[in-house]
């Protein structure tokens, strides 16, 4: 539950989506492992059980895994799925999971995330969301990047120019953001407005989703930090040190995180129990 700005309480619920790298074993060293271990094997000298079918490696040493996670204000309520297929894979996930939630009868049903493409396109086709808006700090961060090519790493100028692009975009919106970036590339040449045209393609791509000043009038965060948290929970698991993995098993103990995380067990092992007796 929320509250609107007139102090009702409404029934709003947020979505995310995000992705994150896992280390995997590629066939090749799958290959020169089987390698070594019949090799041990022989200079055994004793007849021993022959090994099992060899499973398939990885194609690339890092995959991606996709997630995403419905979540309430307090975040007390959430639920959150993962998968490691591809874009439309995560997107069926999402359909799934809203139709267990009844997302669609949520009064405010807000989207907040980090302006990836894909990420936008599966919100756009698979529900049906009140508003998506674009996270405040990953917009910071193209903003800082800007900084430190046009202006330096510690110049002063610098860090008033984007206090003052995060102040204003946050209480003016995306028209105000635009007109400043403007200002800012008539006064550079080169690599500098070079800088300064890829954040214009930025913002404009995202401009429909640089809306602040609504989302605050509405008590709606403008920050995926929710969604961002659950990404660093579930990837520690699998981002020890020395640890490698097959895909589909670094999927499985991530679904059981995020089983963890959604608050699941208790329902999960009562469906266990009916289902044995």
């Amino acid at each position: 539950m929320g509250s609107s700005p007139d102090g009702r309480s409404v029934r709003r619920v947020y979505v995310g989506a995000d992705a994150y790298m896992v280390s995997l074993i590629t066939d090749d060293e799958k290959n020169k492992r089987r390698g070594k271990v019949g090799g041990k094997r022989q200079k055994r000298g004793k007849k021993a059980c022959p090994l099992g079918r060899r499973k398939q490696g990885s194609d690339q040493r890092w995959k991606e895994i996709k997630a995403v996670t419905f979540y309430s204000e307090d975040m007390k309520c959430r639920q959150t799925s993962i998968t490691k297929g591809n874009c439309d894979g995560l997107g069926r996930r999402m359909r799934r999971d809203a139709e267990n939630l009844e997302f669609h009868r949520a009064e405010e049903r807000v989207g907040n995330v980090d302006g990836g493409p894909w990420i936008i396109r599966q919100l756009d086709q698979r529900l049906n969301t009140s508003a998506v808006g674009l996270d405040f700090y990953h917009l910071g961060q193209n903003v800082h990047k800007t900084k430190t090519i046009v202006f330096g790493e510690k110049n002063p100028s610098g860090e008033k120019w984007v206090g003052d692009i995060l102040h204003n975009v946050k209480h003016e919106g995306y028209e105000r953001l635009w007109n400043d970036l403007l200002d800012l590339r008539k006064t550079t040449r080169g690599v500098k407005r070079k800088e300064v045209d890829r954040l214009i393609t930025y913002v404009l791509d995202r401009r429909e989703m640089i809306r602040y000043p609504e989302f605050i009038a509405k008590g709606w965060q403008i920050g995926s930090g929710p969604m961002e948290s659950q990404c660093r929970v579930r990837s520690d698991r699998v981002r020890g040190s020395g640890m490698r993995w097959a895909a589909d098993n670094a999927e499985a103990v991530m679904a059981l995180e995020a089983m963890e995380q959604s608050n699941q067990w208790p329902q999960y092992w009562k469906l266990a129990m009916l289902h044995n007796n």
